[in-house]
This record gives structure tokens, C-alpha cells and sequence, in this order.
């Protein structure tokens, strides 16, 4: 019999039902590939992120319900507030290492959780007709990364997005981000990733590592605070370093529990 801790934690929130839930798994050694895509699937999350002890840091990895992700915020996050909460309650600060990422440091400021990510800018991208078809609207400008990034006039016109997922799914971009300024913070964004199994994000942290440049440069300040704009909603507070982006913000214990597997994969 294989066990598996499990706890789901919603993250850039204080509140249950609301932010980005993600699973996290912490683990003793890493177990067979599939098995943790198999978690993933079955957890049907944007994010699992399994974790390993190693020394004096966390190895971590994370998982959609269709394929392994290099980076993810909200589900580092929920690993910083389980390890802060129930594995190491004496740390104030926790070190990940990641495969394409380098090491991600995540510590405790103001009553929140902070997340140290390196900055991800972007540059212009060639407007075209099936960017706009995908998306239903012509944005006023756009931008690139592995992510689209497009840049709209307005809350009310992000909010009235209505993707054609299929057709987004044919683009050659990990996923496409949709930002305007916001009415009562910086900026708002939604995030849509339906070539990795995730239509729209409740709460993306790992946008705003391009988020954070463009809108610190375009409004000339720092300091931003922002809103995503899925159903779920959630909140997130910003700060520019130039080559580093910080991105903070609250999270909630949804439940705890462990998986069980009584069959070899």
C-alpha cells in the first residue's frame, strides 16, 4: 500500500471556495513519473506540486491534470504555507530548487506569503487573425513569452472575454494572458491554458512574473496591487526588483488528507 500525504490549500486568498486551490503531495523520495501525473489527473487541479526534502531545501515539481509544468506560483505558494503551517512551523523562510527555475526562495512578510520569482518580460508579438478569433476581441497590444500576453482597455472588457478554447488550444504558446488596468487596484488579468488541461486559471502566479514588468513600467511605480478576475477571483501584491518580481499574498487550508494506492501502477 502506497500513502501519500495530501493537503489542498486555496492560495491568494484568506477565504476558503475562493483564490487557486492546489494540491500539495510532500514526499519522502520521488516516486515513478506516471504515478504523479496519475495524482495529478485524479486531484483535477490546475496544480499538484510534490515536494521531497533534500538538506536545507525543497526539491519540487508540478503537475496539471494533462502534463508536467516548469513553473507555478499559486501551487508554490500552497507548498510554502504547508511546510510554514504543519512540516517546519519554525521556518520563516523555505528554499525550493526547480529543474528549469534554479532555486525559488518563499518567505513569511506582513502576514503573508512571499514568493521570490525571477522577472519573465515581455516583448512584442505580430497581432494575428487567429489570436483574435481565440480570443473574440482584438486586443490593443500584444506581447510574447511561452505565454501571449494581451493587453485590453479595460476591467469590463476582460471580464467579457469569452475564449474559443479549441482554437486557442492550436496556438504555439504555453497560454494566454488577458490584462487591463484595473478600477480599484493596478491591473486585473485573466489566464487561459487549455494546451496543458486548464481552460482559465482561478489565480496564476507564475503570470505575473510577466505581468509585474509590463505594468511597473507602464505606470511607473514598483509597487502594484492586482486582481485575476476568474470566478474564483484572488488577490495578489507586487513588486518589481528588475530581474526578480515579488508576488504575495494569503492562503487557506482547504483539507488534509492522504492518498492511497493499494495497486502497482
Amino acid at each position: 500500500m502506497t500513502k501519500i500525504p495530501l493537503y489542498q490549500v486555496d492560495a491568494f486568498t484568506d477565504k476558503v471556495f475562493r483564490g487557486n486551490p492546489a494540491a500539495v503531495c510532500p514526499l519522502e523520495i520521488w516516486p515513478d513519473e506516471r504515478l504523479m501525473q496519475l495524482i495529478g489527473m485524479e486531484n483535477n487541479l490546475s496544480e499538484t506540486a510534490f515536494l521531497v526534502k533534500n538538506e536545507d531545501f525543497y526539491e519540487i515539481r508540478w503537475f496539471t491534470p494533462k502534463t508536467e509544468v516548469d513553473l507555478c506560483g499559486h501551487a508554490t505558494l500552497a507548498s510554502a504555507f504547508v511546510i510554514f503551517n504543519f512540516l517546519e512551523p519554525q521556518l520563516d523562510q523555505v528554499v525550493f530548487k526547480t529543474g528549469k527555475h534554479g532555486i525559488l526562495r518563499v518567505f513569511k512578510t506582513d502576514g503573508r506569503i512571499t514568493l521570490d520569482f525571477p522577472a519573465m518580460p515581455a516583448s512584442p508579438a505580430i497581432i494575428k487573425k487567429e489570436i483574435t478569433e481565440s480570443l473574440g476581441k482584438l486586443p490593443d497590444e500584444l506581447l510574447k513569452t511561452n505565454n501571449l500576453l494581451a493587453v485590453y482597455d479595460s476591467e469590463d472588457t476582460i471580464k467579457s472575454l469569452s475564449p474559443d478554447f479549441n482554437l486557442m488550444k492550436k496556438l504555439e504558446y504555453h497560454g494566454v494572458i488577458v490584462t487591463a488596468p484595473g478600477n480599484n487596484c493596478d491591473f486585473v488579468s485573466r489566464y487561459f491554458a487549455p494546451s496543458v488541461g486548464i481552460n482559465e486559471d482561478p489565480v496564476t502566479g507564475s503570470a505575473h512574473t510577466t505581468l509585474i514588468p509590463y505594468w511597473s513600467e507602464r505606470l511607473g511605480k514598483d509597487d502594484l496591487v492586482a486582481q485575476q478576475l476568474s470566478e474564483r477571483k484572488g488577490q495578489l501584491f507586487c513588486k518589481y526588483l528588475q530581474n526578480r518580481v515579488h508576488i504575495s499574498g494569503n492562503a487557506v487550508l482547504f483539507l488534509k488528507g492522504e492518498i492511497q494506492i493499494g495497486y502497482k501502477i
